[in-house]
């Protein structure tokens, strides 16, 4: 716990230090507060993007759902959401897509150039297509985050299947597995952390894409605000809007690598 506390500690001192050259040189004038506004600035407008929008009355608010009636926590849950839908139609597509193809020879040397075309364009680019295709709101949004997570969770569950030493593929039929057992007991444990790394890399790749697909296609959303921010000239809360997104972001981070490291705690290396 204390070592915990201490790397804490230590991982907020360089954030800390920028803040206050941030704010020696907002107070300084070196900069047009309208450009850069202040830390200070910047966190009042913060304050006034998560607050609620109405005041508390404890005899007419019992219900919980108070706490989110701001604008941000409303932005927040949009963007979530879409990630969340994004994610899980992005994976749950190339989880399947990726064992078939790291099993299977043929499947890879067939579909592998296709896959080394599609994977190098950025999602971003299918913004023209999606919203010819989908129109605007929602489906357009979750078509590109699909896009964003599916390729990182197909390439490493191909990789983490095709990386399987040969040697226990050997000794698992030598004892009279079958195919079915070995892929089971073999193949997928062994793929397991390749594959685990795919999904952290394919949600913060979704992450990336809402942002950017609020910005074009609905008209609520993190995303939403920052271009609704710019379209003021309120850099405050641009810059309020980014850090929401870079906080957020950490916290899915973190949840993610925890559980990674739940479920890969048999695995050599994070035994500790």
């Amino acid at each position: 716990m204390k070592r915990n506390w201490v790397r804490a500690i230590e991982g907020l001192i360089v954030p800390i230090a920028l803040l206050l050259f941030w704010q020696a040189v907002c107070s300084l004038g070196f900069v047009d507060p309208r450009k850069l506004p202040s830390p200070i600035a910047v966190g009042l407008r913060w304050a006034a993007y998560i607050a609620p929008e109405a005041p508390f009355d404890a005899a007419k608010d019992f219900a919980p759902t108070w706490i989110f009636s701001g604008e941000f926590f409303r932005d927040a849950m949009g963007s979530l959401w879409r990630v969340i839908a994004g994610f899980v139609v992005g994976a749950g597509l190339a989880l399947p897509f990726g064992l078939a193809m790291g099993a299977s020879d043929t499947m890879y040397r067939y579909l592998n150039p296709l896959l080394q075309v599609l994977r190098p364009i950025p999602p971003i680019a299918y913004i023209p297509l999606s919203i010819l295709w989908f129109g605007l709101g929602n489906p357009p949004a979750i078509f590109l985050i699909a896009l964003g997570a599916f390729f990182p969770v197909l390439i490493n569950t191909i990789a983490g299947v095709r990386a399987v030493d040969s040697i226990y593929l050997r000794a698992a039929r030598n004892l009279g597995a079958s195919q079915m057992t070995i892929f089971r007991r073999v193949i997928l444990p062994a793929a397991t952390p390749y594959i685990l790394s795919g999904v952290r890399i394919g949600i913060g790749t979704a992450f990336i894409v809402v942002i950017v697909a609020e910005m074009i296609a609905v008209n609520n959303g993190l995303g939403f605000r920052i271009l609704e921010a710019r379209e003021y000239f309120w850099s405050d809360k641009i810059i309020a809007g980014m850090f929401s997104i870079g906080f957020i972001g950490l916290a899915i981070d973190t949840l993610v690598n925890r559980l990674n490291a739940h479920l890969l705690r048999w695995h050599r290396g994070l035994d500790s």
